[in-house]
């Protein structure tokens, strides 16, 4: 058993990387506190800590509509994220010459493998609350082992070291387990310490999990008090490494990224006390206090106590109504807000942001303005699809190949490329540009399209552009043989029982002159 000591031990490198996050973590929690508390709780919080809710709910609302605009592009349901492609050279040495079809369907086969795979393992569920924590926090580690779902940890609860490229050198967790659950010979261990004399299962333990980078692998162990676990140890290639630290805006030098509230906080900062001070001041009017003169004719006691329709004695101009004569203050508190919200919704993408205020609005105006919206966030795409979209694909095709629901490939022959935005670029393309081609073999003819296209081949690229399983669907060079072959022998089978028939009705006038000259011309009686 390895006992680390001094600066070695995950403890002292935790709590020493740890001043280089506080800043990043003070801005998540101060960004979560004006949008969704909970994602980024305050230090020290328990179940029971109450937290102050935000007096406006725009923002709460906007980071869920992002969420999950984000999640059904990162990871969508009906389609596979990221599609599959092999250099001609590789195709060439792996199947030969006019291939390129049968492969395309191949890949496509895989890639729908690889997605249904995603469901199997409920990855959707833990990437949306990771997607809330990139755009409150910036910032957010995801493990995936190869057996469960993936696991999500907040930016308190892991610190990161990255190089001046942005490549991962150092992540180091931070987990309380109970000591119950540690192995018998760490629990041994830590009873013979002055700390843990008096220790219950129920004593909850710090539990360090440290990933370290060191040539083209991955390291991993886990730590307690400094004591590190037996059979923890092992290594990842970089490329399916299950620990992913996330960034949602990159920053070149920083080993932390930032949130896309940090880059609106002013706004919402402005529209949490704007609505915080209309919503206070309209308690106060809301409030109705009578008051009497002191020296008039009329009574408080009588006022307050007559029914509704009662005639008393008394002054009109005795009595009066407290108002606090802010309408116009809080007129332009009001339009502020509006001008406010309507900025924060366009840059949410709600969908109060692109809808015009008409009688009439059609629904191709509403498409463009989402679309011209939506790809404002393009830049964002990138830094996930690198640190998330591509490790996701590398682990879930290792997982499939050790399934042995994908054949094993050369190193490097097979690249996934990453297919995100509104209008799905790769396969998308694909097929705009297969389309394209018969428009442009149009005037040359049906039969010049038929002698010079290779059919079978333009249906399974077309199928695979298409997301389209055609096993089954389309008939193979086999059926075609078979069904070509059948039509042939029923056509020679045919065209036997025609010239029998027509042998036959030939034959006829000859048998009767025959049978006339057998009888002398005379009827037979």
């Amino acid at each position: 058993m390895n006992y680390p000591t001094g600066d070695q031990t995950a403890t002292k490198q935790y709590e020493d990387m740890a001043r280089d996050r506080d800043v990043y973590l003070s801005r998540a929690r101060d960004a979560a506190s004006l949008t969704i508390p909970m994602l980024m709780p305050p230090q020290g919080h328990s179940s029971s800590t109450v937290y102050d809710q935000p007096y406006s709910s725009v923002a709460a609302r906007g980071v869920n509509n992002l969420a999950s605009k984000l999640l059904m592009t990162l990871l969508p349901p009906n389609a596979p994220f990221f599609r599959l492609t092999i250099d001609d050279f590789d195709l060439q040495e792996l199947a030969g010459d006019d291939a390129r079809g049968q492969a395309e369907e191949a890949l496509a086969r895989i890639e729908r493998s690889a997605a249904q795979l995603i469901e199997a393992k409920a990855v959707r569920v833990p990437a949306h609350e990771a997607i809330k924590q990139l755009i409150v926090a910036g910032n957010v580690l995801t493990y995936l082992p190869k057996d469960g779902g993936m696991k999500v940890f907040r930016l308190d609860r892991y610190v990161c070291k990255r190089d001046t490229m942005g490549n991962l050198l150092k992540v180091i967790v931070k987990e309380e387990v109970s000591f119950e659950a540690l192995p018998d010979a760490v629990r041994k261990t830590l009873m013979d310490q002055p700390d843990y004399n008096n220790v219950t299962p129920e004593t909850e333990v710090d539990l360090y999990t440290c990933i370290r980078r060191e040539g083209k692998k991955y390291l991993v162990h886990q730590e307690v008090k400094g004591i590190t676990i037996p059979k923890s140890e092992g290594s990842y290639p970089i490329a399916r490494c299950p620990w992913m630290a996330l960034r949602f805006i990159s920053v070149d030098g920083e080993n932390y990224g930032r949130g896309f509230v940090e880059e609106y906080i002013g706004d919402i900062k402005s529209l949490e006390s704007l609505t915080t001070a209309i919503v206070e001041g309209s308690a106060a009017a809301a409030k109705v206090l009578f008051m009497v003169r002191p020296n008039g004719t009329t009574r408080a006691n009588v006022l307050a106590n007559s029914p509704n329709g009662a005639i008393v004695t008394g002054d009109a101009n005795d009595v009066s109504t407290l108002q606090l004569e802010k309408f116009n203050d809080f007129r332009v508190a009001q339009e502020t807000i509006v001008q406010i919200t309507e900025r924060l919704s366009a840059a949410f993408l709600l969908n109060s942001s692109i809808t015009r205020n008409a009688e009439r609005v059609t629904a191709e105006e509403i498409r463009y303005m989402a679309q011209e919206l939506e790809t404002a966030l393009g830049g964002i795409y990138s830094t996930l699809s690198q640190e998330f979209q591509l490790p996701l694909v590398n682990i879930l095709l290792h997982l499939m190949q050790k399934e042995g629901k994908m054949p094993k490939f050369p190193d490097d022959a097979i690249k996934p490329q990453i297919v995100t935005g509104l209008e799905a670029l790769g396969r998308g393309q694909d097929l705009s540009k297969l389309s394209s081609l018969l428009e442009y073999l149009a005037p040359l003819g049906a039969e010049a399209i038929q002698q010079y296209l290779n059919v079978p081949d333009y249906i399974d690229r077309l199928g695979a552009s298409l997301g389209i399983d055609t096993q089954g669907l389309i008939k193979s060079e086999d059926q075609l043989a078979q069904e070509q072959q059948a039509a042939q022998e029923q056509q020679e089978a045919a065209m036997q029982q025609q010239q029998m028939a027509d042998m036959a009705k030939g034959a006829a006038p000859a048998v009767a002159k025959g049978v006339m000259d057998y009888t002398g011309g005379q009827q037979p009686e």
